[in-house]
């Protein structure tokens, strides 16, 4: 029988949020929000929440696990193998979304899904990532986050940190944009190969190395000095965000189709957010650039 310590990944995501939220209130100045909630379906979570901080505009840091006596067709699509099984899911989802216009929107997320069936061994997998969303580019701030990113995955493979760089570029990709959401980072799913103790594992290097990838890049640049055209643009690169998350995220229309939580579903859109139509940054400007040279498929170390 496939054993799954589904006790033990949940005290590690409790941990893990609480470590998150501290050191980002140290960071801002500002304590997180704490909501409770309960699901009429099965289980629950604690969602954080930091607004209109010194450094964090909107921030929020959620726990959950939930429980369901079916999978939603999010799930289903991409493993018909799961149809018929009841499933509990758990995780820590955050979105940063920093006030400075030069300080880079982050998110991660670390879970565990497992699906089972009277009879049968239960099927389970780990998921998770973290990516950056600059809006101004900086070679030091890109190559830091993936050198960290790399440390992360090492111990557990060479090969680990390119196949998951290159999943996350596929991954946070707007195709009707025809660019990348931002300078990527890692992303994996359906995690279970080298057994359970294996994958726990590898979620733990990836959740604790998050705070290690972005808090340099938070120092380097929270006190640089922006006006309205900064502001203008970082809003407008905001509903690149939105439009991914709304249409494309899997995590957003798994929430959804399960009845999940709305409120700590859609935390991760930004309070502010314009679209203007067929804008186009000036030719050789700073915003320019994060196009032509951030935005693009790169190896950064």
């Amino acid at each position: 029988m496939v054993s799954v310590d589904v006790q033990a990944v949940k005290q590690y995501l409790l941990g893990l949020q609480d470590a998150i939220c501290e050191e980002l209130s140290a960071l801002d100045g500002s304590a997180f929000n704490t909501d409770e909630w309960e699901r009429p379906e099965g289980g629950g979570g604690r969602s954080r929440v930091l607004s209109e901080g010194d450094l964090i505009e909107k921030g929020g840091v959620n726990f959950s696990h939930v429980q369901g006596a079916s999978m939603p067709g999010s799930a289903t699509a991409h493993r018909p193998e799961l149809a018929g099984r009841s499933f509990q899911a758990m995780g820590v989802s955050l979105v940063i979304h920093p006030k400075n216009p030069y300080v880079p929107t982050s998110h991660a997320n670390v879970r565990l899904f497992v699906a089972e069936k009277e009879g049968e061994d239960p099927i389970w997998w780990f998921g998770g990532g973290y990516d950056l969303t600059p809006y101004y580019g900086f070679e030091e701030d890109c190559v830091d986050w993936h050198r960290t990113a790399r440390s992360a995955c090492e111990p557990f493979g060479a090969d680990l940190y390119p196949k998951y760089k290159r999943w996350c570029d596929d991954y946070f990709y707007l195709p009707h944009r025809a660019e990348p959401r931002g300078v990527g980072g890692l992303f994996y799913d359906d995690l279970n190969e080298g057994g359970f103790d294996h994958c726990f594992g590898f979620m733990r290097s990836v959740g604790d190395s998050y705070m290690n990838a972005y808090r340099p890049i938070i120092e380097r640049r929270r006190n640089t000095a922006y006006g309205e055209r900064e502001r203008h643009w970082q809003l407008y690169r905001r509903g690149r965000y939105v439009e991914f998350n709304l249409v494309f995220d899997r995590g957003t229309l798994f929430g959804l189709q399960s009845n999940g939580r709305t409120e700590s579903i859609l935390m991760s859109l930004p309070p502010l957010v314009r679209w203007e139509y067929a804008y186009q940054p000036e030719e050789g400007s700073p915003e320019a650039d994060l196009l032509s040279k951030y935005l693009v498929s790169k190896e950064w170390v």
